[in-house]
C-alpha cells in the first residue's frame, strides 16, 4: 500500500490544483459562490471566501511532498504516504461533490474521513518528531498541520451550514446559536488534536487563520460586530491555552492509528 501511495501522491496533488478550475470550464460552481447563493449571503459563523486561500498554501506544500515520496523511500515518506495520499483523494472527490452535486449532508459527511486521515498523517509525523531536522521534515509537519487544522475549521463551520440546510433557515437566522456551535466545534477540535494527536503549530496557523475569516465577515459584511469580538476572544483562548499549557500530543501516549 506504501508503494502505491508514493506514486499516487502527484496525481493526487496535480488534481487537487486542477478541481478547483473546473467552474472555469462551465462544469459545476465554485464552492464558495455556491454557499453565498444557496444562502442569500455569507452567513456570519463563515469565514470570508479569501481565507480559503489557504488551500493554495496546502496542496503547493503536499505537491512538494509528493515529488520528493516519488524521488527518495525513507520513513518518513513510508510513515506518511499513505494517510496524506488518502486525505488528498477523499479531498479531491470532496470538491467534486461540493461543485457538482452540492448535497450539503454528503458534503458535510466528507469532511470527516479527509479528517481521519489528515489527523493520522499528523500523528504519524509527531511519533518522529525530535529525530533530526530538516527542509523536507519541516514541509511535512506543515503540509499535515495546516490540512489538519483547516479540514477541522470545514467541519466547525459545516455543522451550522447543514443545521440551515436541514432546517431551511436562512442564512441569518439564529446567529448567535450557530456562532456558538462553531465556536465550540473548533475549540473540541483544537483540544483533541493537542492532547491526543500532534504538538503541531501548523494546526492552529490554520485554526486562527479561518477564525480570523469569521471576524472579518462579521466585522466588514455582516455588521454583526459583537459576533466578531466574542470570535475574537475565543480564538485569542484557544491561542492562550495552546502557547501557554503546551500540548501532548503523541508524548501522551503511543498508540497509533
Amino acid at each position: 500500500m506504501t508503494a502505491l501511495s508514493r506514486y499516487a501522491l502527484l496525481p493526487i496533488a496535480a488534481l487537487q490544483f486542477l478541481i478547483p478550475l473546473l467552474p472555469q470550464l462551465g462544469i459545476g460552481r465554485n464552492v464558495g459562490a455556491a454557499a453565498r447563493e444557496d444562502y442569500a449571503g455569507l452567513p456570519p459563523e463563515q469565514p470570508l471566501g479569501a481565507m480559503f486561500s489557504i488551500w493554495g498554501v496546502i496542496f503547493t506544500l503536499f505537491a512538494i511532498f509528493a515529488v520528493y515520496a516519488l524521488r527518495k523511500d525513507d520513513t518518513l515518506v513510508r510513515r506518511l504516504a499513505t494517510p496524506l495520499a488518502l486525505a488528498g483523494a477523499l479531498n479531491c472527490i470532496w470538491m467534486l461533490s461540493a461543485q457538482t452535486l452540492n448535497l450539503q449532508l454528503l458534503n458535510f459527511a466528507l469532511l470527516f474521513p479527509i479528517a481521519f486521515f489528515a489527523w493520522s498523517a499528523a500523528r504519524k509525523f509527531d511519533l518522529m518528531r525530535g529525530m533530526g531536522g530538516s527542509a523536507i521534515k519541516l514541509t511535512a509537519d506543515a503540509v499535515t498541520g495546516l490540512l489538519s487544522g483547516w479540514i477541522t475549521v470545514a467541519i466547525a463551520i459545516s455543522v451550522p451550514l447543514t443545521i440551515r440546510n436541514v432546517s431551511s433557515l436562512g442564512a441569518s437566522d439564529y446567529p448567535w446559536q450557530m456562532l456558538w456551535v462553531t465556536l465550540i466545534t473548533a475549540s473540541l477540535g483544537a483540544y483533541l488534536f493537542s492532547r491526543f494527536v500532534s504538538r503541531s503549530l501548523w494546526y492552529f496557523v490554520a485554526a486562527s487563520w479561518g477564525l480570523l475569516g469569521i471576524i472579518l465577515n462579521n466585522w466588514y459584511i455582516t455588521n454583526m460586530g459583537w459576533l466578531a469580538i466574542v470570535t475574537g476572544i475565543m480564538t485569542l483562548i484557544i491561542l492562550y491555552l495552546r502557547l501557554a499549557r503546551g500540548a501532548t500530543g503523541t508524548a501522551h501516549t503511543k498508540l497509533d492509528f
